[in-house]
């Protein structure tokens, strides 16, 4: 898979659940969180749609922009939170309902698409060049990716 299939898988769960929140907001609510959480007020649909057009944005952002293998690093690292919370809101304190925890699933699937783009930024880096003495973090460059540094050339950091 491509990075940019990657990107466009990432960017999906942000769309669907996102989505969701922008066209039903009452539905999400209704079905996700335990009715003793449940608010009534007017506010809550207007709330849990803006929460919706931000995973959207999400979406965008994950979807056209350029990721390198750090990005994928942070962005995993950045969900770990996020599975807390969801254990935390389903088992210790439980206000969510199993269907509640589709979170959690679109969070494991945005963890694997992270692991596998930044296994294939490795692997494309070991193929690029042979750096195996330089630590992690720095990249070699090939002799054409060292011509194409110039200001308005193409990134040499990407992964694609």
């Amino acid at each position: 898979m491509s990075v940019k299939q990657l990107q466009y898988l990432l960017a999906s769960v942000f769309f669907v659940l996102g989505g969701w929140c922008v066209v039903a907001p009452v539905s999400v609510v209704d079905l996700c969180f335990r009715p003793e959480y449940r608010a009534t007020a007017p506010i809550v649909p207007l709330i849990v749609a803006c929460f919706g057009t931000q995973a959207l944005i999400s979406g965008l952002f994950a979807a056209f922009s350029r990721f390198t293998r750090l990005t994928f690093l942070a962005y995993g690292l950045a969900l770990i939170p996020f599975f807390v919370g969801d254990v935390w809101f389903y088992a210790v304190q439980p206000m969510l309902t199993p269907l509640g925890l589709g979170d959690f699933a679109g969070n494991t699937v945005m963890l694997a698409v992270c692991v596998a783009g930044w296994r294939r930024g490795q692997a494309r880096n070991s193929r690029r060049n042979s750096c195996d003495s330089a630590p992690e973090v720095t990249f070699c460059l090939t002799k054409e990716q060292k011509r194409n540094t110039e200001w308005g050339a193409a990134d040499p950091w990407s992964v694609e």
